[in-house]
């Protein structure tokens, strides 16, 4: 295979839940011998993991100065700096980068640009120096095929409110539960429908790249959901390639494991003491801030379950003392942990004892947990999460905890929706489904393959541009 050849651009959105699959799909493929040039702002460039050594010399991380802009507040350069409010200045600059990036192809000149979804102005850009543009989604292809296609995510004329995104859109061919809860579909809809101060909507954004792009490669394998990518492809008229979802290599997990300092061995020695899958785990992200009010109560609900737990709990720029209810972690001393800030979420995640997960349905973490096989506890927030948490009640191998008609969420549902999926008897179907899907997550054969076969199609591509 000549994939030594093949020189590709990433030029992901300034989000890290994006930022972190465009890497680690160019590591995939550096290690096939393909070229990579990983473009992105300087700061985010500096907060990503070490490229590892041996493809050093086939990444290259080149950086492109934000420009400033009015409502975007000094030294942010991806959502995790900002409010949700901020996103659209971000967005606003993120276009600005026109210009450098033109600047930059004058230098460095790829045989393909894999762009996100909100760069609508790089298949223009690309066209002035002959390159091909191909979208790189990090959502799921039921995310995408829910969005729809190019001339429904521009015109709005089969969706013309919020209450159409409360049900699966008439353009499924097949049973589906996919769509927003109630609580969220005004934002879905705002989101997608409506310009932000950058003068556009995200529908307009993706349909931009969609119509500017040659082909189409989603992190999803068929195994998990075929029948959306084949909608997909039939929505975008466009060949979409599933890459396979990208699972941490098993030797992160052993280097992690080697590398445990005093900081964690506390942790991992709790875990070893306490018995095969009756932990369960519980973390919302480092892109979601959870107000106060919501930790209290979800902190409420793990006491309340009366199951061991590990909380990964994102810590915040103010002050922690409040943080968590009063005398919350001496109640529960014996029960679970609360960790704050970073941890090495893989190896906990491959601990025997961890049960279940109780998240966000990020998809990152949606691939880290059914890799291990765990059962999942579904919380979706925001964004494509709440399409995420619907997906994977259709499969099967999760519950989304009920919630008010406002989005509020209660103690004693969420405690019950855990105990449900990790010990009752109704969640007995979750876990043995959850269980199966090792098989097709943590396959590193079956993924490996998709790279192999993407890399196939460069060079067909290549041979017919």
């Amino acid at each position: 295979m000549a994939a030594q050849q093949h020189h590709l651009m990433m030029f992901p959105w300034l989000a890290f839940g994006h930022l972190l699959p465009f890497l680690e799909f160019s590591k995939k493929l550096a290690t096939k011998g393909v070229k990579i040039s990983f473009v992105s702002t300087p700061k985010n460039l500096c907060r990503l993991p070490p490229i590892p050594a041996d493809l050093s010399d086939r990444i290259k991380l080149l950086a492109v100065p934000l420009p400033l802009v009015d409502g975007l507040p000094e030294n942010c350069e991806a959502t995790i700096d900002v409010q949700p409010e901020q996103t659209q200045f971000l967005k606003k600059a993120y276009d600005r980068l026109a210009e450098p990036m033109e600047k930059l192809l004058q230098q460095e000149l790829p045989d393909l640009i894999l762009v996100d979804f909100a760069a609508g102005w790089i298949p223009e850009t690309a066209a002035k120096f002959g390159i091909p543009v191909a979208f790189f989604s990090a959502y799921t292809a039921a995310t995408l095929a829910f969005l729809g296609p190019p001339g429904e995510l521009i015109s709005g004329t089969l969706r013309k409110t919020a209450e159409h995104f409360t049900r699966p859109p008439d353009w499924f061919s097949f049973p589906s539960l996919v769509a927003h809860r109630p609580h969220y579909a005004p934002t879905a809809f705002k989101n997608l429908h409506i310009p932000d101060i950058s003068g556009l909507s995200s529908g307009q954004r993706i349909a931009k790249v969609v119509r500017g792009c040659s082909f189409v490669a989603v992190k999803s394998c068929k195994e998990f959901e075929g029948e959306y990518i084949n909608l997909v492809e039939e929505l975008y008229q466009r060949p979409v390639l599933p890459i396979g979802v990208l699972p941490p290599p098993p030797e992160t997990i052993q280097e992690s494991h080697s590398d445990n300092n005093s900081s964690w061995s506390t942790t991992f020695l709790w875990l070893d003491k306490q018995k095969p899958k009756s932990v369960v785990f519980v973390g919302f992200g480092s892109e979601y801030k959870m107000p106060i009010e919501q930790i209290h109560e979800l902190a409420f609900a793990v006491e309340l379950s009366g199951l061991a737990f590990i909380w990964i709990l994102r810590k915040p720029l103010a002050d922690t003392v409040n943080l968590l209810p009063p005398g919350f972690l001496d109640r529960t001393s014996n029960q679970g942990i609360v960790c704050l800030g970073w941890v090495p979420q893989i190896e906990i995640l491959a601990h025997p004892a961890i049960g279940g997960c109780l998240f966000h349905s990020g998809w990152g973490s949606i691939i880290e947990c059914l890799g291990f096989g765990h059962p999942l506890i579904l919380m979706p927030m925001v964004y494509d999460q709440t399409l995420n948490a619907k997906l994977l009640a259709e499969k099967e191998v999760g519950y989304e905890v009920p919630r008010d008609i406002d989005g509020s969420f209660s103690r004693e549902c969420v405690a019950a929706s855990i105990r449900r999926v990790m010990v009752e008897a109704e969640g007995e179907q979750i876990r043995v489904k959850a269980a199966q899907m090792k098989n097709v997550f943590g396959n590193q054969d079956l993924h490996d393959n998709y790279i192999n076969k993407f890399i196939q199609h460069l060079e067909r591509f290549k041979n017919q541009v």
